[in-house]
């Protein structure tokens, strides 16, 4: 048995663990039905907090499809290496502080009836809201990562976060249970206090915990986008915002950049990694390790429709078992056809995945084209091309082997 708090009690669940939302669903429901009178000051708070959670996810997931789009970020990416299996399968349930704290909340609701009746817009509210989250979340996060940097804490808790050896926005939730408690009470002390003083907002917790968590997968999503002009023109900024370059060397380096958003706590309490400021300008330059020649590259094309969603960029999860067909194929076929389409007009030949074998780099490289584009006549020329100007691209890099799918030979 671990220590109190370091598992979760949905965890042999599965997918079981989605009908936790159930109540909510039922509620909102419930109150679709016997309710007359639609409109926002009669929505379900139950039914705000599923959009939410929904949202949550999707701004973890669309994160994790850009990390994975090597093809605009590989000239960008910190850690070189890639995601492997182990990582996949120990971040698999990343998700789990999701449904926490939309528990959480529902408990706060009943505690805080007046939180089930917010309005729809305060702008006060904003202003309180971020001074709650510099005064207090900030530093309240500082004091307490720093502390779980400790032996015991870090052995029986956080340890598990950094076991992910390439962070990524999924890893932001990959956590125990105690530390999403504590997150969660770091999350709520603006909101819970900007509504006690009255300037509470639905609008207000929207954009905040959206915006809490945008920035929590910017900190952990492998990919430098903020650019290092920014903070040369404006140096106070490197002070009020943190990249995923500081972060990522907090994941290195253990003892420095513990800071939640804010690097100017790591300033103040001189645990501000020295190197950052210069790693994170040679990351934003692109002058990183990203254009290493590679010494294989296999030229793939796309074989239909469905299995062209079976890619990292897409769904990670799905990406890592054997393709199978399931629902949400059937759903996103006309949007990935419309994709198909667009890639036959615009799009070159891209890098798709690559590995490392004893020391040597290989790539998938994709033609833009799906199977049945190869049995059209008037389609044979544009096909060719592409495919002659992969291979003198490869060539003219320095590629020592070449090897191409069935279709592009």
């Amino acid at each position: 048995m671990g220590p109190p708090l370091s598992t979760w009690p949905w965890e042999n669940l599965g997918i079981f663990k989605y009908l936790l939302y159930g109540p909510f669903v039922a509620k909102v429901v419930y109150e679709w039905f016997y309710n007359e009178e639609h409109s926002y000051y009669n929505l379900s708070w139950c039914l705000h907090l599923l959009i939410l959670s929904g949202l949550r996810g999707l701004i973890h997931v669309l994160w994790g499809s850009y990390s994975h789009m090597l093809f605009l970020t590989r000239n960008r990416r910190i850690l070189q290496q890639g995601v492997d299996f182990k990582q996949i399968d120990k971040e698999w349930d990343w998700d789990n502080f999701l449904i926490l704290q939309a528990l959480v909340t529902s408990m706060a609701c009943y505690m805080f009836p007046f939180l089930q009746h917010l309005p729809l817009w305060n702008v006060k509210g904003l202003f309180v809201t971020l001074i709650l989250h510099v005064g207090v979340s900030e530093p309240l996060y500082y004091w307490v990562h720093k502390r779980f940097h400790g032996d015991y804490l870090f052995t029986h808790y956080h340890s598990l976060h950094h076991s992910s050896p390439v962070p990524e926005s999924f890893t932001a939730g990959h956590a125990t249970l105690l530390e999403h408690l504590i997150l969660t009470v770091v999350i709520g002390i603006p909101i819970l206090g900007a509504s006690v003083m009255g300037y509470g907002s639905a609008s207000l917790i929207y954009a905040y915990v959206l915006i809490f968590d945008f920035l929590r997968c910017l900190g952990h999503g492998n990919v430098e986008i903020v650019p290092h002009q920014l903070f040369e023109k404006f140096q106070f900024l490197r002070y009020v915002i943190y990249t995923p370059t500081y972060h990522s060397l907090h994941h290195s380096d253990k003892d420095t950049n513990f800071c939640l958003f804010m690097p100017l706590f790591d300033a103040l309490g001189d645990t501000l990694n020295k190197k950052s400021w210069q790693t994170h300008k040679t990351i934003s330059s692109g002058s990183g390790t990203g254009d290493r020649v590679p010494h294989f590259v296999f030229l793939a094309h796309i074989v239909d429709v469905s299995s062209s969603m079976h890619v990292q960029f897409v769904l990670r999860s799905f990406s890592s078992l054997p393709y199978t067909t399931r629902l949400f194929l059937v759903i996103g076929w006309p949007f990935a056809f419309l994709f198909l389409l667009a890639m036959w007009v615009w799009s070159k030949t891209f890098l798709l995945s690559f590995y490392n074998l004893r020391g040597r780099l290989h790539q998938t490289w994709v033609v833009p084209r799906c199977g049945f584009q190869y049995f059209l006549p008037f389609a044979t020329e544009g096909i060719n091309k592409q495919i002659e100007l992969a291979i003198l691209r490869a060539d003219k890099l320095g590629v020592k082997v070449i090897s191409l799918a069935a279709l592009n030979k």
